[in-house]
């Protein structure tokens, strides 16, 4: 009886900590390691009821406990099927980059991060970047096989001081360039792909601190509609 009330005990003390998990909005994996836990508690509960092992008062807990935790593994089901997709999740592309999805212009904007793509003041694309781009790719050709998609690139403001680049524009140009190629060598046809140079002519943050790093980006813009 020791050994099953101490099962009981640690079990219990599992779900309860599950269940307080405070500030958790990833509610599939809440609800499959609650689930796993509950599982579990069924089992003693079953092997309790079905032994004499336990008294009545060890099996009126063990049952509320299981009915309890039945109760929140269905209000996480409902709080999974009504929680709203985000733009990365409604579009295929998930949740790795900032996507926007404009519904009135029919267009879904990929925002890469310069610090995923190149190395400062370069437009060579390291080697990383290629894993991540072939993704994207993948989501380009399943479900947009008939999209324009521009590459556009964007720097921030600091003047070009160091490195060969003649100004921004040519930096972000380049890098237009880099991606855009990377993507047609993955296998986006070269009819339904342009490269955009800005410069540092649309900021999405201040250029300063880290706003600047915000500013150095690179767009990868779907065109659902006819362009």
């Amino acid at each position: 009886m020791f050994m099953l009330r101490k099962r009981i005990m640690m079990a219990a003390v599992a779900l309860i900590s599950l269940a307080l998990i405070s500030g958790c909005t990833d509610y599939k994996k809440k609800y499959n390691s609650l689930n796993v836990e509950h599982q579990n508690l069924q089992g003693l509960y079953d092997n309790c009821k079905s032994t004499l092992e336990g008294s009545n008062a060890e099996k009126e807990g063990l049952a509320a406990k299981v009915s309890e935790n039945q109760q929140t593994i269905d209000d996480l089901k409902k709080q999974m099927s009504s929680r709203k997709q985000t733009a990365g999740e409604a579009t295929g592309f998930g949740n790795d980059y900032q996507v926007d999805l404009d519904k009135a212009a029919g267009t879904i904007t990929v925002t890469v991060p310069e610090m995923i793509l190149f190395d400062s003041g370069k437009a060579t694309l390291k080697g990383s970047a290629k894993g991540s781009l072939s993704k994207i790719v993948s989501v380009l050709n399943e479900k947009y096989g008939g999209s324009v998609v521009d590459v556009i690139g964007h720097t921030d403001a600091d003047p070009i001081k160091k490195s060969s680049w003649k100004d921004n524009w040519e930096l972000s140009s380049q890098r237009a360039l880099s991606v855009l190629r990377q993507l047609n060598s993955d296998g986006v046809p070269d009819s339904r792909l342009r490269a955009i140079g800005c410069g540092s002519g649309k900021p999405v943050a201040p250029n300063s601190g880290s706003g600047k790093a915000k500013n150095r980006r690179v767009e990868i813009v779907v065109h659902t509609k006819a362009v």
